[in-house]
């Protein structure tokens, strides 16, 4: 175990919310997520998902099956049939929101220091 992956660790779920609040504050949480509704659209996700589902209830049956047994069925599957390349796409999205708002705030830091 590294030494460090204890202390990394216990900063994930921080960093995780300060990166989604920062996604949301400037929109483009909106943006990603249109770009995955497109992506999956045009890879045929859906319709795979619809026939998925279709499946299912034909063999359990649409009297004795929940919305929510449903759902817990299909959900995990729907993540793993996402194409990589789409999950690769929003991960280089993410990463280059990233670097680009590290980079604006080091950008302002640095003017600020100037003008002192």
């Amino acid at each position: 175990m590294n030494a460090n992956s204890g202390f990394e660790d216990e900063k994930t779920p921080k960093l995780r919310a300060i990166t989604r609040q920062k996604l949301v504050e400037t929109g483009e949480i909106d943006r990603l997520t249109e770009l995955l509704r497109t992506r999956l659209l045009e890879s045929g996700w859906k319709e795979e998902l619809l026939a998925m589902c279709k499946e299912y209830v034909r063999c359990k049956g649409v009297d004795s099956l929940s919305v929510d047994e449903l759902v817990s069925y299909v959900t995990p599957k729907a993540r793993q049939m996402v194409p990589d390349s789409i999950k690769r796409e929003l991960l280089q999205r993410i990463k280059q929101f990233l670097v680009n708002q590290i980079n604006s705030k080091c950008q302002i830091e640095s003017s600020e220091g100037f003008s002192k």
